[in-house]
Protein backbone atom coordinates (compact mmCIF):
# COMPACT_ATOMS: atom_id res chain seq x y z
CA UNK A 1 0.00 0.00 0.00
CA UNK A 2 1.27 3.82 -0.80
CA UNK A 3 2.92 5.10 2.26
CA UNK A 4 1.21 7.42 3.97
CA UNK A 5 3.51 9.23 6.41
CA UNK A 6 1.52 11.87 7.64
CA UNK A 7 -0.67 8.89 9.17
CA UNK A 8 0.02 7.13 12.34
CA UNK A 9 -0.91 3.16 12.23
CA UNK A 10 -0.17 0.60 14.95
CA UNK A 11 2.96 -1.00 13.90
CA UNK A 12 3.22 -4.75 13.73
CA UNK A 13 6.42 -6.59 14.43
CA UNK A 14 5.92 -9.90 11.83
CA UNK A 15 7.76 -12.89 10.68
CA UNK A 16 6.09 -14.19 7.00
CA UNK A 17 6.19 -18.01 7.96
CA UNK A 18 6.00 -17.68 11.71
CA UNK A 19 2.42 -19.19 12.46
CA UNK A 20 2.36 -17.09 15.31
CA UNK A 21 2.79 -13.83 13.21
CA UNK A 22 0.25 -15.91 10.71
CA UNK A 23 -2.71 -15.99 12.62
CA UNK A 24 -2.44 -12.43 13.67
CA UNK A 25 -1.85 -10.79 10.26
CA UNK A 26 -5.39 -12.91 9.81
CA UNK A 27 -6.79 -11.52 12.64
CA UNK A 28 -6.18 -8.05 11.21
CA UNK A 29 -6.76 -8.99 7.56
CA UNK A 30 -10.62 -10.24 8.92
CA UNK A 31 -11.07 -7.01 10.89
CA UNK A 32 -10.26 -4.74 8.30
CA UNK A 33 -7.48 -2.63 10.60
CA UNK A 34 -4.72 -1.17 9.15
CA UNK A 35 -1.55 -1.79 10.40
CA UNK A 36 2.77 -1.01 9.84
CA UNK A 37 3.92 -4.21 8.83
CA UNK A 38 7.57 -4.48 9.67
CA UNK A 39 8.33 -8.02 8.54
CA UNK A 40 11.96 -8.81 10.58
CA UNK A 41 14.62 -11.92 10.56
CA UNK A 42 15.47 -13.33 14.27
CA UNK A 43 18.62 -13.25 13.47
CA UNK A 44 18.99 -10.01 13.29
CA UNK A 45 16.46 -8.21 15.31
CA UNK A 46 16.08 -4.62 14.93
CA UNK A 47 16.94 -2.20 18.47
CA UNK A 48 13.38 -0.80 17.69
CA UNK A 49 11.69 -4.17 18.26
CA UNK A 50 13.53 -4.81 21.35
CA UNK A 51 13.00 -1.47 22.66
CA UNK A 52 9.36 -2.02 23.09
CA UNK A 53 9.61 -5.71 23.81
CA UNK A 54 12.67 -6.84 25.05
CA UNK A 55 11.64 -10.92 25.15
CA UNK A 56 12.29 -10.30 20.81
CA UNK A 57 9.76 -12.76 19.65
CA UNK A 58 6.90 -12.10 16.65
CA UNK A 59 4.18 -10.87 16.23
CA UNK A 60 4.40 -7.32 18.52
CA UNK A 61 2.06 -4.78 18.10
CA UNK A 62 2.70 -1.36 19.24
CA UNK A 63 0.60 1.54 19.62
CA UNK A 64 2.42 4.80 20.51
CA UNK A 65 1.11 7.50 22.58
CA UNK A 66 0.58 11.18 22.39
CA UNK A 67 3.67 11.17 25.24
CA UNK A 68 5.54 9.15 22.67
CA UNK A 69 4.98 5.98 25.30
CA UNK A 70 4.10 2.74 23.79
CA UNK A 71 1.24 0.22 24.36
CA UNK A 72 2.27 -3.16 23.76
CA UNK A 73 0.35 -6.46 22.91
CA UNK A 74 3.29 -8.98 22.04
CA UNK A 75 0.90 -12.54 22.31
CA UNK A 76 -0.43 -13.52 19.18
CA UNK A 77 -3.58 -14.49 20.81
CA UNK A 78 -3.79 -10.89 21.90
CA UNK A 79 -3.30 -9.13 18.68
CA UNK A 80 -6.12 -11.29 17.66
CA UNK A 81 -8.81 -10.28 20.20
CA UNK A 82 -7.89 -6.87 19.61
CA UNK A 83 -8.52 -7.02 16.41
CA UNK A 84 -11.45 -8.57 16.26
CA UNK A 85 -12.72 -6.50 19.59
CA UNK A 86 -12.04 -3.72 17.49
CA UNK A 87 -13.85 -4.41 14.40
CA UNK A 88 -15.64 -8.12 13.50
CA UNK A 89 -17.37 -7.90 10.27
CA UNK A 90 -17.93 -11.81 9.80
CA UNK A 91 -18.48 -11.67 13.52
CA UNK A 92 -15.82 -14.13 14.48
CA UNK A 93 -16.20 -13.47 17.93
CA UNK A 94 -19.82 -13.96 17.86
CA UNK A 95 -20.20 -10.29 19.26
CA UNK A 96 -23.90 -9.33 20.31
CA UNK A 97 -24.83 -13.16 20.74
CA UNK A 98 -26.88 -13.65 24.20
CA UNK A 99 -24.38 -16.53 24.80
CA UNK A 100 -21.22 -14.48 24.02
CA UNK A 101 -19.20 -14.59 26.76
CA UNK A 102 -19.42 -18.29 27.01
CA UNK A 103 -18.72 -18.41 23.61
CA UNK A 104 -15.23 -16.83 23.62
CA UNK A 105 -14.85 -19.05 26.53
CA UNK A 106 -14.88 -22.39 24.95
CA UNK A 107 -12.96 -21.08 21.95
CA UNK A 108 -10.41 -19.72 24.06
CA UNK A 109 -10.11 -23.27 25.57
CA UNK A 110 -9.96 -25.21 22.35
CA UNK A 111 -7.24 -22.81 21.21
CA UNK A 112 -5.30 -23.17 24.62
CA UNK A 113 -5.43 -26.78 24.20
CA UNK A 114 -3.75 -26.65 20.53
CA UNK A 115 -1.09 -23.59 21.83
CA UNK A 116 -0.30 -25.65 24.92
CA UNK A 117 -0.39 -29.27 24.19
CA UNK A 118 -0.37 -30.08 20.06
CA UNK A 119 2.32 -27.21 19.49
CA UNK A 120 4.47 -29.30 21.79
CA UNK A 121 3.91 -32.70 19.71
CA UNK A 122 3.71 -31.16 16.56
CA UNK A 123 7.97 -29.44 17.11
CA UNK A 124 8.47 -33.10 18.48
CA UNK A 125 7.02 -34.33 15.42
CA UNK A 126 8.77 -32.11 13.16
CA UNK A 127 12.26 -32.65 15.09
CA UNK A 128 11.51 -36.57 14.20
CA UNK A 129 11.22 -35.68 10.39
CA UNK A 130 13.80 -33.53 10.00
CA UNK A 131 16.71 -35.76 11.73
CA UNK A 132 15.25 -39.27 10.74
CA UNK A 133 14.50 -40.36 14.16
CA UNK A 134 13.18 -43.50 15.03
CA UNK A 135 10.04 -42.54 16.68
CA UNK A 136 8.30 -40.52 14.01
CA UNK A 137 5.42 -42.46 13.97
CA UNK A 138 5.04 -42.04 18.12
CA UNK A 139 5.22 -38.38 17.67
CA UNK A 140 2.89 -38.39 14.86
CA UNK A 141 0.71 -40.25 16.23
CA UNK A 142 0.81 -38.19 19.27
CA UNK A 143 -0.48 -34.96 17.29
CA UNK A 144 -2.83 -37.16 15.44
CA UNK A 145 -5.15 -37.22 18.84
CA UNK A 146 -5.58 -33.44 18.50
CA UNK A 147 -6.20 -33.51 14.70
CA UNK A 148 -8.66 -36.14 15.70
CA UNK A 149 -11.07 -34.02 16.99
CA UNK A 150 -10.98 -31.59 14.81
CA UNK A 151 -11.76 -34.20 12.03
CA UNK A 152 -14.56 -34.75 14.20
CA UNK A 153 -15.91 -31.38 14.55
CA UNK A 154 -15.48 -30.80 11.08
CA UNK A 155 -17.47 -33.73 10.05
CA UNK A 156 -20.61 -32.33 11.87
CA UNK A 157 -20.12 -28.68 10.47
CA UNK A 158 -17.77 -26.47 7.96
CA UNK A 159 -16.32 -24.85 10.14
CA UNK A 160 -14.58 -25.89 13.72
CA UNK A 161 -16.63 -24.64 15.93
CA UNK A 162 -19.77 -24.60 13.76
CA UNK A 163 -20.92 -23.60 10.42
CA UNK A 164 -19.85 -20.63 10.93
CA UNK A 165 -16.03 -19.11 10.84
CA UNK A 166 -14.63 -17.96 13.91
CA UNK A 167 -11.53 -17.10 15.87
CA UNK A 168 -10.33 -20.92 16.70
CA UNK A 169 -10.19 -21.32 12.83
CA UNK A 170 -8.25 -18.55 12.26
CA UNK A 171 -6.34 -19.29 15.32
CA UNK A 172 -5.67 -22.68 14.60
CA UNK A 173 -4.72 -22.67 10.65
CA UNK A 174 -0.94 -22.32 10.46
CA UNK A 175 0.05 -24.96 13.33
CA UNK A 176 -2.36 -27.59 11.17
CA UNK A 177 -1.03 -26.54 7.96
CA UNK A 178 2.72 -26.91 9.35
CA UNK A 179 1.04 -30.55 10.65
CA UNK A 180 -0.10 -30.84 6.82
CA UNK A 181 3.32 -30.29 5.65
CA UNK A 182 5.65 -32.98 7.75
CA UNK A 183 4.80 -36.47 6.03
CA UNK A 184 3.14 -34.94 2.63
CA UNK A 185 2.30 -37.69 1.15
CA UNK A 186 1.02 -39.36 4.00
CA UNK A 187 -1.22 -36.79 5.09
CA UNK A 188 -2.68 -36.85 1.47
CA UNK A 189 -4.10 -40.14 2.13
CA UNK A 190 -5.03 -39.77 5.63
CA UNK A 191 -8.40 -40.75 7.36
CA UNK A 192 -8.97 -36.56 7.41
CA UNK A 193 -11.13 -35.95 4.33
CA UNK A 194 -12.66 -32.80 6.38
CA UNK A 195 -9.73 -31.66 7.43
CA UNK A 196 -7.88 -31.73 4.28
CA UNK A 197 -10.79 -29.86 3.01
CA UNK A 198 -11.21 -26.85 5.51
CA UNK A 199 -7.23 -26.40 5.08
CA UNK A 200 -7.65 -26.39 1.32
CA UNK A 201 -10.12 -24.18 2.00
CA UNK A 202 -7.87 -21.60 3.28
CA UNK A 203 -4.73 -21.64 1.49
CA UNK A 204 -6.30 -21.37 -1.54
CA UNK A 205 -8.30 -18.29 -0.32
CA UNK A 206 -7.57 -14.46 -1.41
CA UNK A 207 -7.16 -13.95 2.25
CA UNK A 208 -4.30 -16.38 2.85
CA UNK A 209 -2.50 -14.95 -0.40
CA UNK A 210 -2.91 -11.36 1.24
CA UNK A 211 -1.80 -12.44 4.52
CA UNK A 212 1.04 -14.57 3.40
CA UNK A 213 2.48 -11.72 1.15
CA UNK A 214 6.38 -11.64 1.14
CA UNK A 215 7.93 -8.16 1.69
CA UNK A 216 11.43 -6.41 2.15
CA UNK A 217 12.62 -7.28 5.36
CA UNK A 218 12.76 -3.69 7.39
CA UNK A 219 15.36 -1.87 8.73
CA UNK A 220 14.92 0.60 10.46
CA UNK A 221 13.93 3.71 8.50
CA UNK A 222 13.03 1.91 5.30
CA UNK A 223 9.94 2.98 3.63
CA UNK A 224 6.61 2.19 5.44
CA UNK A 225 4.74 -0.95 4.45
CA UNK A 226 0.78 0.18 5.49
CA UNK A 227 -1.20 -3.68 5.25
CA UNK A 228 -4.59 -4.48 6.06
CA UNK A 229 -7.96 -2.79 5.79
Amino acid sequence: MPNNKSTTYPILYSLRNCPYAMRARLAIYKSKQQVELRDVVLTDKPQAMLNVSPKGTVPILVFENNDKTFNVIDESLGIMLWALQTNDPENLLEQGATTNAESLKNMLSVIAIFDNEFKAALEKYKCAKRYHEDNLLEYRQACEAYIQTVERRLEQHACIMSNQESLVDLALLPFIRQFARVERQWYLQAPYPNLRQWLNHYLQSPMFSKVMTKFPVWINGDNRVIWGG
